[in-house]
């Protein structure tokens, strides 16, 4: 950062931290404690499709390298489109399996930033419902910031959040997660797998 940016007040973004997705299997043992939440084995990376042969290739790659382990037993991956546009690349593990499932979130997130696709990636969403009712929780990795931040859709009322819910969860994990502070950047992930 220059003398200029420093005095017209501008910053540089936050480097991607990927590594902080292997935060998720000790956070969960603490989401579960202090709510109730147990992993649902479904994760997803969110990415802005680009038209092209080169993103066309980097897409297939990624799908072949968490497809690699299907001869084995593994699931295979699924692609989907949501309403806005958005395309998802899901991961479907054993609930308890979530150190298997934020491999393929970080293979996938690292793949595609590897081929120079970096700025298509937005967000990558960790799916856990509560272990006794239908409550369902998103933990969300902002790729552009490196902060996760709860998303907890209401059941019950259509396209409502649970706002005291995701408050309190964003309390009990502020140790073992690197938070975002910024409420407003806490958008909802409506239509996300796994959600």
């Amino acid at each position: 950062m220059g003398l200029l940016d420093i005095l017209l007040g501008r910053s540089r973004p936050v480097a991607p931290d990927l590594d902080q997705l292997f935060a998720l299997p000790s956070a969960a043992v603490t989401l579960q404690a202090a709510a109730g939440f147990i992993p649902t084995g479904t994760g997803a990376v969110c990415f802005a499709t680009v038209e092209g042969a080169a993103f066309a290739e980097a897409h297939r790659d990624v799908r072949a390298l968490l497809d690699a382990d299907t001869d084995h037993g593994g699931p295979p991956v699924e692609v989907s489109r949501d309403e806005y546009g958005y395309s998802w690349l899901v991961s479907r593990r054993a609930p308890d399996d979530l150190p298997a499932l934020v491999g393929d979130l970080h293979a996938v997130n690292s793949a595609l930033e590897d081929s120079g696709f970096g700025p298509q990636l937005l967000c990558s969403v960790a799916g856990f419902k509560d272990g006794e009712s239908e409550r369902r929780l998103g933990l969300v990795y902002l790729y552009k910031r490196g902060t996760f931040y709860p998303f907890a859709p209401r059941a019950d009322a259509g396209r409502q959040r649970d706002n005291a819910l995701e408050l309190r969860i964003k309390a009990a994990l502020a140790d073992d997660l690197r938070i975002e502070q910024d409420l407003s950047r806490w958008f909802p992930v409506w239509g996300a797998p796994g959600l």
